[in-house]
């Protein structure tokens, strides 16, 4: 049997846990059907021409959890934020952990969305909300859509300006079966209302484990969304992120996705223009060795007028690692006034890397400002002699290098523990130290 069937068929045992009175078990089920009619993307899929899921697919795992790992703040304490306050939803082999969560419902939701699929006081927004931005023709994401049962619901009322990041970790123990798993998150921000969110995948130690996570965003108007998302997993771990953003009037949302670790990480982000003066920001620093391989395929399409997006990936590829950078900007007729940029800078460290680069433009509207690019290259052999001269040893002067290269995608980190422990991963990666140790 191939994992696709098995996924077909443990459906039926899924519904036998679930309740298939619940408001979205219709779109569970038509989920489901979109998938098996589509099944796993391929590299003749366009979207996927670069990366290949065959080697991951073509082995068995399990969906659900068989013994609950013993897992304690020492083991997880690492992978989180700890110098700040902040929520947090902490996820182990895709359950959610109380003992180690900080969550909340003075004010605000901060909590896991089995609560809010279940209580009748959630039932309301469920139905308004709830898959209600993701495309149809993707086929990983009704993968997830039909499996939904656990991941973060955060919900910011009219005006709610929180003072506390929420970091939402998800944890794999390996101590179970190779798990297949499929967070779902759904993100709510009112009008006038703000949130910052830092998200992180992590295995805990060396398996075959792989997550296909989804995330719905949804900026109401004149709200502010800060997101920030660290990849930086085991080699022998796989992610594919999928996140869909729905922006209103006036709002302004910022991605920033860190991608260090994991074999293969595949970023799916999309943000949709819903009303007028909309401002999106996509940023992505990728640090990558070995034979991993990151994929980050993006999506802004305006629909509207007078908005503006920023698109800026940077990165750098040692070894045999290999870059993807799939994006475009959509701009519909009735969106005049669009002010759109999209740069992808990639650095090759050594001959064997490897990077595909696909800026787009689709321009239907004739009063734009649009632009894109792309540069792939290695680094500056006069700045590196320069540095060699003033007796910097090489490693260290390609460091240097490196991290001034990278230092644009961190100058817009608005949570400064966060900047410093990015600036830490960087340090770590380069195997220097840049004086950014915790």
């Amino acid at each position: 049997m191939s994992f696709q069937d098995k996924l077909l068929d443990s459906f039926i045992a899924f519904e036998q846990v679930i309740d298939l009175e619940n408001p979205i078990h219709i779109d569970r089920k038509n989920a489901l059907k979109r998938f098996e009619s589509k099944g796993f993307p391929t590299k003749k899929d366009e979207l996927w021409k670069y990366t290949s899921l065959k080697s991951i697919i073509q082995k068995d795992y399990s969906l659900s959890v068989k013994s609950n790992p013993n897992i304690g703040l020492k083991d997880i304490k690492k992978y989180s934020i700890n110098d700040i306050d902040s929520f947090k939803i902490v996820f182990v082999d895709g359950v959610f952990n109380p003992f180690l969560s900080n969550t909340t419902h003075d004010g605000k939701d901060i909590c896991v969305l089995s609560a809010a699929l279940t209580k009748s006081k959630y039932k309301k927004t469920i139905k308004k909300y709830f898959n209600k931005i993701v495309p149809d023709d993707q086929s990983l994401a009704s993968l997830n859509t039909s499996y939904t049962q656990e991941g973060a619901y955060i919900h910011i009322p009219k005006s709610v300006l929180p003072e506390d990041p929420v970091q939402i970790l998800h944890f794999s123990s390996g101590k179970n079966k190779p798990l297949w798993l499929q967070p779902r998150n759904l993100i709510i921000v009112e009008e006038n209302a703000r949130v910052e969110i830092i998200e992180r995948h992590q295995s805990l130690r060396a398996h075959d484990g792989v997550t296909n996570s989804l995330t719905e965003i949804y900026a109401e108007k004149n709200s502010f969304v800060d997101y920030y998302k660290i990849q930086n997993d085991l080699e022998t771990s796989n992610l594919i992120d999928n996140t869909f953003i729905d922006q209103q009037r006036d709002s302004n949302v910022r991605v920033h996705t860190f991608s260090f670790g994991g074999k293969l990480t595949r970023n799916n982000l999309n943000f949709y223009h819903k009303g007028e003066n909309i401002q999106s920001t996509l940023k992505g620093l990728t640090i990558l060795e070995s034979d991993q391989h990151v994929d980050h395929n993006t999506l802004v399409n305006h629909a509207q007028p007078n908005c503006e997006s920023h698109q800026d990936y940077k990165g750098i590829f040692s070894e045999r690692s290999i870059g993807v950078f799939n994006g475009k900007i959509l701009v519909d007729q009735i969106a005049q006034k669009t002010n759109a940029f999209q740069q992808n800078n990639n650095i090759l460290i050594d001959n064997k890397a490897k990077v595909n680069s696909k800026p787009q433009l689709e321009i239907f509207a004739d009063d734009v400002k649009c632009s894109h690019g792309c540069t792939i290259g290695q680094l500056d052999k006069e700045a590196l002699f320069y540095l060699k001269s003033r007796g910097i040893p090489d490693k260290e002067a390609i460091a240097l290098l490196t991290y001034g290269f990278a230092n644009s995608i961190l100058k817009s980190v608005n949570i400064p523990s966060l900047k410093k422990r990015i600036n830490s991963l960087i340090s770590k990666k380069l195997g220097v130290d840049l004086g950014f140790d915790l």
